[in-house]
């Protein structure tokens, strides 16, 4: 369920936004997304792992409120990235 951290360092050095960042709303927003479409994935073969649902929604509040903390700060940088990532609204 869990990305692997070789996919979670490709995601770093993807969204970083300078060599040494790892912490940037970018990045965060990244590696949820990654973690929200596996956990999505295994919902539709489990769909009874009420446990996993709950997980899955407060990753997805988390993101929420990350990507509404970038829409305020820089809008053009919020717009760019759920562009990326293909996130919805």
């Amino acid at each position: 369920m869990s990305i692997t951290k070789e996919r979670k360092a490709e995601l770093i050095k993807e969204f970083a936004r300078s060599e040494a960042d790892t912490g940037s709303p970018d990045v965060q927003v990244a590696v949820l997304t990654e973690r929200i479409n596996a956990l999505t994935e295994h919902l539709k073969i489990h769909p009874k792992d009420f446990a996993s649902r709950r997980g899955l929604l407060m990753l997805v509040s988390r993101r929420r409120r990350l990507l509404n903390y970038l829409k305020r700060k820089d809008e053009s940088r919020y717009l760019a990235l759920i562009e990326r990532l293909s996130i919805r609204k």
